[in-house]
């Protein structure tokens, strides 16, 4: 009789206690949905949240756009719906509608720095040096010397944007819009880049030459960079004379027919607001004008150094396309 007392007085307590546990963990629950918290992982979801989920998926895939899947995130992001001007769909997600712009061709193509001082001409003679290999490789191949080029000048932009961003976080203090103008050179020389792809596809062989000169340029701009940021920038500024002669001889090669002017991409006639029927020479001649303002902001950028003061005492040029 003292034994089943025992053992009925312990099933008690353990029942107790279950309906104890259940009730804390329904207040729990209670309190996560009460507090915003959420679930991030479908394996700790509740069999009834699981098929509202499974739902939602439903709901998003079979919208407007078949082949579009839907993204359902706990973080609540969703992807913005932009539109053109004339209503239409915007296609890019890489760049928006207010990115775009009329490139200034009426730049003058023909300025040039000359070299004065000792880093100048160590500047410009580093440039002149790394085209001979260029010239040797690529020959008249002028769209794959294009997307090679691209893959170089879109490394400095970002360099310099970088080391005066960790600059401006040491010291407190702004930069005068120099990393915005810096960022906005690197973005631009990559949109050049993406847009060649669409006419020049790289071999393999091209690809691996990338990595190894990306490797390679990336390190030794970044320690040029922090010896003297004006020869960095005098060095880019020799580079994108360059740049400007290298799309005047593909300009030349289209019109005297050896390259085939095909119609311009489609994401290049949305970046650089070109017409529809505008043609790859289009496209070249508004990247070289492209190249002719980076030209004159890394030169600009020299001379500030040069003068003995630091970019953020000069308004950065924002916007100079």
């Amino acid at each position: 009789m003292t034994m089943m007392m025992i053992r009925g007085g312990s099933n008690r307590v353990a029942n107790t206690v279950m309906l104890v546990a259940k009730g804390l963990s329904g207040e729990v629950g209670g309190a996560r949905a009460f507090y915003g918290g959420g679930v991030r992982s479908e394996s700790t979801l509740v069999l009834p949240e699981k098929e509202k989920m499974k739902k939602k998926v439903g709901v998003c895939a079979g919208g407007e756009n078949k082949d579009q899947k839907g993204i359902v995130s706990y973080w609540g992001v969703e992807p913005s719906k932009i539109t053109k001007v004339d209503g239409t769909e915007w296609n890019w997600n890489c760049f928006r509608p207010w990115e775009t712009y009329k490139a200034d061709v009426s730049i003058d193509l023909k300025k040039h720095h000359a070299p004065t001082t000792f880093l100048d001409k160590m500047a410009l003679w580093t440039v002149k040096t790394l085209r001979y290999p260029t010239d040797l490789f690529f020959q008249r191949r002028y769209g794959c010397r294009a997307m090679m080029l691209e893959t170089v000048a879109a490394v400095p932009g970002m360099v310099a944007g970088m080391l005066l961003h960790l600059k401006s976080l040491r010291r407190f203090e702004h930069s005068g819009g120099w990393i915005k103008a810096l960022l906005e050179e690197a973005e631009n020389e990559r949109m050049h880049l993406m847009t060649f792809m669409e006419v020049a596809k790289p071999k393999w062989y091209e690809r691996a030459l990338v990595i190894t000169v990306q490797g390679v340029f990336f390190n030794a701009y970044f320690l040029g960079y922090m010896i003297s940021p004006k020869f960095a920038h005098r060095m880019v500024g020799y580079l994108e004379e360059e740049a400007i002669h290298s799309y005047t001889e593909f300009l030349k090669e289209l019109d005297k027919g050896n390259i085939e002017n095909v119609p311009a991409p489609a994401i290049a006639i949305d970046y650089w607001q070109l017409p529809p029927d505008s043609t790859l020479r289009d496209v070249v001649t508004v990247v070289r004008a492209d190249e002719a303002h980076h030209r004159d902001v890394n030169h600009f950028a020299s001379d500030i150094h040069y003068q003995g003061r630091e970019l953020k005492e000069t308004a950065a040029p924002v916007g100079y396309h």
